[in-house]
């Protein structure tokens, strides 16, 4: 494994991410958020705060993501609800 560099400015709902490779730019918050890498690839992240679990995909499938990150929330909120 190399050195690896990465800073992220936020601006509001907007954040500038500065690496070792370059310059990208994203825009969401807590839970979502869509942007462009710093070699002009576009992303979806999905995640359930505070949880550590996500989904990330690569160019268009922003519907898939929704799909699959609503159905971990509700297989999370499944397991929660029957252990408690």
């Amino acid at each position: 494994m190399g050195f690896h560099y990465r800073k992220s400015i936020g601006i509001g709902p907007f954040r500038v991410n500065l690496g070792k490779g370059g310059v990208g730019v994203s825009v969401g918050g807590r839970g979502f958020r869509t942007g462009v890498n710093s070699k002009g690839r576009r992303y979806t992240n999905l995640s359930i705060p505070g949880t550590g679990f996500g989904y990330r995909t690569s160019g268009k499938g922003c519907a898939s993501s929704v799909l699959v990150m609503t159905g971990i929330g509700l297989f999370t909120r499944y397991l929660l609800e029957t252990c408690l």
